[in-house]
């Protein structure tokens, strides 16, 4: 199993390190040219929504990652990931992506010192750690979404068909319960 990352910004090698934790391969997606490569499930890490996906755009990577998610490739995002993916931003007037039938708020738990972590219950993991930094959270999952998790009542993990999504990083954590989800997703497509 050979898992592209997403790596024009943010917190890409976290996910590298889980990845190898698990025995799956990986490798850099940086350019166009580097999705003509073979690959079972892309990763687009956390950072900032904005510019990673003006890069996508810039490099003329959007309607071909766009057309790869629709076509059934397996895709987990984290944070900013999970931004790139939604088809609603509450509180932006662009979109990315726009793969995933969810509304999300960016930066909803205000600035970095709006940063925390705990523990909560992930639907078919258990609980787990979740780490968020000047994360976003789901306001809205449509109907062929379904959320995973919700943190103080709100949604921070849908799962819609062959796309996962996290507000918070589970990269940066020891438990590497969620990749090995994400890895469960693409035997299972």
């Amino acid at each position: 199993m050979r898992i592209g990352i997403l790596c024009l910004q943010g917190a890409f090698i976290e996910h590298i390190h889980a990845l190898d934790k698990l025995g799956a391969d990986s490798f850099e997606i940086r350019q166009k040219s580097d999705l003509r490569r073979s690959f079972d499930g892309l990763i687009i890490p956390g950072g900032e929504s904005t510019v990673i996906g003006k890069l996508l755009g810039d490099l003329g990577m959007t309607d071909k990652v766009r057309g790869m998610i629709t076509d059934g490739l397996p895709v987990f995002g984290t944070c900013a990931g999970l931004i790139l993916l939604a088809k609603r931003i509450e509180n932006d007037d662009r979109t990315h992506l726009s793969t995933m039938d969810i509304t999300v708020m960016r930066n909803a738990y205000g600035r970095q010192l709006g940063s925390f972590a705990c523990v909560a219950p992930f639907e078919g993991i258990g609980e787990i750690p979740m780490t968020f930094i000047r994360a976003p959270y789901i306001t809205e999952v449509g109907a062929n979404a379904h959320a995973l998790a919700t943190v103080d009542g709100h949604i921070v993990a849908a799962r819609q068909d062959n796309q996962l999504v996290t507000a918070f990083h589970p990269e940066l954590t020891d438990d590497a319960r969620v990749h090995e989800y994400f890895l469960g997703m693409i035997k299972g497509k």
